[in-house]
């Protein structure tokens, strides 16, 4: 049943389509068909017809003739300029009336009322009626006698008619525009979604990336210079160095590995494959690494350890690893950290504090991008990151809160200050 209800609406909608692409494609066409149509008909009234309706049938030939190609010819132009071919129209009309011929073309002036109503502003409507009385009156008045509004008032129903649905049709047309319109912004819009979404899935790539491959390459220069200098004295400890590195280069592969897998795992796999991240579980081999490179730590997490949601366990880890990474980098040979973790209430506080160079000696301190990805994890979670150098002038502190709860939907990014690599 829905079959044989909607196939032959279909087939009307693609019709109507064709046509219309047609028309567009070649308008001369259709224009020039129309007018020849209109103009035969014209012209075969005026072989004999019209005396039926004519208030003087005795008016020459020629004059029917030439007043019936008056009142046909120019529809051609009726879609470029309606209101000049409307003025035409009504003067050939005006003679045909006045005359007494009162030829029927004369309501082929409803073509360019339609589209007068189609496609110009309101106001020319009131002219159009005026052109189109005018006519009407001079003959009704002048041979209708006392009948004159039955002739008046029958035409100028059927103009009405023919203006309100050239309003209608251009409603229709203006509401289908805006709707293509809104259809196209909306568009316009996801694109832009979508680049954003791309552009933000590129940051945290490239931030997870920084802190897998910088800290894990820092650690491997500190061992690989440790194994270096005991070489000569003691190969034992170099060989337990290279043991180190090899142990960490696999970490960071598994890693990397873990971070593609996360990036190429199809939609609905389960959250169980798609989310191996860090988590506070994780600190101390990450913190045993960092001794082994060389770089004394000293750790203090509470046991057992706070509640965090994922994202927030492995926000904690990165600003860990983040943070010793730059102590390995830039506080000196004789540097020593610490590392602090402590629940608040409904907050998290980390602490990380290096005894290393004074940042007026490493002019890189702090101008990185490193400690902008750290702030941006912070605030993705609803928490605050700040940094800066010891009050004695010597060493580097880092810290971080987070609270405890989910953060909301939305949380604006702050922009970065102090930062290091």
């Amino acid at each position: 049943m829905t079959t044989e209800t909607t196939a032959p609406s279909r087939w009307a909608h693609q019709l109507i389509t064709r046509v219309r692409a047609a028309d567009a494609a070649r308008p001369w066409l259709w224009d020039g068909a129309l007018t020849a149509f209109w103009t035969v008909g014209a012209l075969v009234d005026a072989s004999g017809g019209w005396r039926n309706v004519a208030r003087d049938p005795s008016l020459p030939a020629g004059m029917v003739v030439a007043l019936s190609l008056a009142l046909s010819l120019p529809l051609y132009a009726r879609r470029r300029r309606p209101t000049t071919v409307l003025a035409v129209m009504a003067a050939a009309a005006f003679v045909s009336e006045a005359s007494g011929a009162f030829l029927q073309a004369g309501f082929l002036q409803a073509l360019p009322l339609f589209h007068i109503a189609l496609a110009r502003p309101p106001r020319r409507l009131l002219w159009s009626f005026a052109l189109l009385l005018a006519p009407l009156l001079i003959g009704a008045l002048r041979f209708d006698g006392e009948e004159w509004h039955v002739h008046v008032t029958s035409a100028l129903w059927g103009y009405v008619f023919v203006a309100l649905a050239g309003i209608t049709f251009r409603s229709r047309r203006d509401h289908t525009a805006s709707l293509v319109d809104r259809a196209r912004r909306l568009e316009v819009e996801r694109d832009q979604e979508v680049r954003l979404a791309a552009a933000a899935e590129r940051a945290r790539i490239a931030r997870e990336m920084h802190d897998i491959i910088g800290h894990n390459l820092s650690v491997i220069t500190g061992l690989a210079d440790g194994g270096r200098y005991a070489a000569a004295k003691s190969p034992e400890r170099a060989a337990q160095a290279l043991d180190a590195i090899g142990t960490t280069s696999r970490q960071a592969l598994d890693e990397l590995r873990r971070l593609l897998g996360v990036l190429s795992a199809p939609d609905d796999a389960p959250a169980a494959a798609r989310a191996p991240q860090p988590t506070l579980a994780d600190l101390e081999p990450l913190l045993e690494g960092v001794r082994k490179a060389g770089l004394p730590v000293v750790s203090e997490l509470p046991a057992p350890l706070p509640p965090l949601p994922p994202g927030a366990q492995l926000t904690v880890y990165r600003v860990v690893q983040e943070s010793l990474t730059n102590t390995l980098k830039h506080a000196g040979p004789a540097a020593t950290a610490t590392v602090r973790l402590v629940a608040e209430g409904d907050a998290v506080r980390l602490t990380v504090t290096d005894t290393g160079t004074p940042p007026a000696t490493t002019p890189d301190r702090g101008q990185g991008q490193g400690l902008t990805g750290m702030r941006e994890r912070a605030a993705l979670y609803d928490g605050t990151l700040d940094c800066g150098p010891l009050p004695s002038g010597a060493g580097w502190q880092v810290r971080l809160r987070i609270p405890t709860a989910p953060p909301p939907a939305h949380v604006p990014v702050p922009a970065p200050e102090d930062s290091r690599p």
